[in-house]
Parts: structure tokens; C-alpha cells; sequence
């Protein structure tokens, strides 16, 4: 255990920087326990959530408005994720940018929906900033003071290695079921 803690600290930027460019909600939470326990640095680590999560939603709004093809394939599987994604921008208008960021699974649908309409580019770029620091300031530092917590968490499912699969499940089974409630509408 005590291994993977030191390569975590070691590599948990990198980590953190990668996973979120795609949205980066665990490995928030993962750095937000991991500086808890003083391996990693809470304000680097929102840092870098921060700046990744900008530059992964200005690439997908991007990818959209001017690479059209590649994002094709993505929106027959997603469909009605995308019209619920399109509803939110509409009803919502700009704040739907700072609300987005918190719905999982819609998350990355949102900035390609905005660059597939008229949305302005300056203007996506200049509210998504505020945006990611949000999110990242609030499970950063939510994670960090519950690291407690998470920790013995954990310690319970290290101990009952059967909890971890049966929460797993049931996520996915919620995510699910919400999803194909709000996209019947």
C-alpha cells in the first residue's frame, strides 16, 4: 500500500491532468484524499484540475464547430443525451456552463452540443473558466476535508471486498435509470 501512495505522489499530477480532461471527477476526489493524507498538494491539485478540465471541454467545443465528422459517430450512440443536452442550453442559456460541469454524464455532451450551435467561441472559452475553477474548487477541497472519510471508507471495502462491486452496480444502475427518465421527455 505504502508503494502505491509513493507512486501516486509521484505520478498523481500526470494522472489527475489526464483523467481530467474528460470531466476528472474521481481523480479530484482521489487528490483531494491523497493531500489529505499529505501525499499531494490540495492547491496544485485543484489547480491542475482546473486547468485540464478548461482545455478538455475548449477541445471538444472545438472539435465540434470545426471538425464536425469526428464528433458524428459519438452523437448517433448519444442521441437523446444530446437533445437533453441541447434542451439545458436553451432553457438555460450561459448557465447552463457552471451546472454542467456537476451532471455527470452530460458533462462532456454540453461543450459539443454548444460548439455544434451558433454558441460563440470567446464566449464559451471566457465562461468556461470560472466554470472548471468551481468545479474543481468545490470536490477539491469537499474531498480534502472529508478525506477522513474517504479514507475509512476504504478501510471498509478493503475489509468486505464485496461492497466496492455492489456500489458500482448500483451507480450505474441510478445513472441508468435517470438518464432513461429525463430523456423520455
Amino acid at each position: 500500500m505504502q508503494e502505491l501512495l509513493t507512486q501516486l505522489s509521484t505520478y498523481g499530477y500526470i494522472a489527475l491532468f489526464i483523467y481530467s480532461l474528460g470531466g476528472g471527477f474521481f481523480g479530484l476526489v482521489a487528490a483531494g484524499a491523497l493531500s489529505y493524507l499529505g501525499k499531494m498538494d490540495i492547491t496544485v491539485s485543484i489547480a491542475v484540475a482546473t486547468v485540464a478540465n478548461y482545455i478538455g471541454d475548449m477541445v471538444l467545443f472545438y472539435m465540434a464547430r470545426y471538425n464536425k465528422q469526428m464528433v458524428e459517430p459519438y452523437m448517433k450512440n448519444h442521441r437523446r443525451k444530446f437533445a437533453l443536452s441541447s434542451l439545458l442550453i436553451r432553457k438555460y442559456g450561459d448557465l447552463v456552463m457552471f451546472v454542467q460541469k456537476f451532471i455527470y454524464g452530460v458533462k462532456t455532451l454540453v461543450p459539443i452540443a454548444m460548439g455544434l450551435s451558433k454558441y460563440s467561441f470567446l464566449k464559451f472559452g471566457i465562461l468556461n473558466a470560472p466554470a472548471s475553477l468551481l468545479f474543481s474548487l468545490f470536490f477539491g477541497l469537499l474531498s480534502y476535508k472529508g478525506g477522513q472519510q474517504i479514507v475509512d471508507l476504504f478501510g471498509k471495502i478493503k475489509e468486505n471486498p464485496w461492497i466496492l462491486p455492489l456500489i458500482l452496480v448500483t451507480l450505474i444502475a441510478l445513472l441508468w435509470l435517470y438518464f432513461s427518465k429525463v430523456t423520455k421527455k
